[in-house]
């Protein structure tokens, strides 16, 4: 296990933040949080650039997606920025390597079309209505400027994989989109342990801490499942996936 250390170049985008002595602390831990998830998922990306390059798709698409593994870094770098603003420091724990599934039962572009799914339609897309609802509610500044950076590039990161998704999964045999629709089930459970894990139930800050990115769980819990149910569901329908089935019997 490495160390994450962003002082230095956090240092050079620290935002004026609100002064809330009472919440400095679980404002810190929740900064410093995003700033390992989102710096993390810069290899996420890269490792998916690979697979579509692997699979043949075009390389201003593999481009595309690179690009995302930099912008995932910055995101970590101006997480960071609200760390040490905030009176903390930009150093934590990385996250665990782990490779990205290669879904060796199928070929290369039936297999990076899962992951595509599983990172861009799927948790992407629950990022977007997740701060796009914290940012609703932050009052305009400096933060929400910084907050609405890292929204719009998370917008782009969802509908890049809804683009290839659309795209590819439609032109998909019967035979494959079965296997996709039951990879579904995997997929959805990882997802649903995974938000569920970062969106304590309990956690209800008081009504100023909105203006530090601080969000009732329970709220956001709500919106999760919304967004599954009405963004994300009804979109894999379309392309012909048995999206409702697969949530309905997600794996635990």
């Amino acid at each position: 296990m490495h160390s994450l250390d962003l002082r230095l170049e956090a240092h050079r985008f620290m935002p004026d933040v609100p002064l809330y002595p009472h919440l400095r602390a679980a404002a810190i831990a929740t900064w410093r949080g995003r700033m390992v998830n989102e710096h993390g998922s810069a290899r996420v990306f890269d490792a998916i650039a690979d697979q579509l390059r692997a699979a043949g798709f075009d390389e201003d698409v593999v481009d595309e997606c690179a690009g995302f593994a930099e912008e995932e870094r910055t995101h970590g770098v101006l997480c960071g920025a609200v760390v040490e603003a905030l009176g903390g420091e930009a150093v934590a724990r990385a996250l665990e390597d782990e490779a990205i599934p290669q879904h060796a039962d199928v070929g290369a572009r039936e297999a990076v079309l899962r992951n595509l799914i599983s990172v861009s339609c799927l948790s992407e897309t629950i990022a977007v209505a997740l701060i796009g609802a914290e940012r609703l509610e932050m009052p305009p500044g400096a933060l929400r400027d910084l907050l609405t950076r890292i929204y719009a590039d998370e917008v782009g990161h969802a509908r890049f994989g809804w683009r290839i998704v659309n795209a590819e999964v439609r032109a998909l045999s019967p035979e494959a989109k079965r296997r996709m629709s039951l990879y579904l089930r995997v997929a959805f459970g990882h997802l649903e342990r995974h938000e569920l894990a970062h969106l304590p139930a309990d956690r209800c800050p008081p009504r100023e801490g909105a203006a530090l990115g601080l969000c009732s769980g329970a709220a956001a819990r709500e919106l999760f499942y919304s967004t599954v149910e009405t963004v994300i569901i009804p979109q894999l329908e379309a392309v012909g996936l048995e999206a409702a089935r697969a949530w309905r019997t997600r794996v635990a």
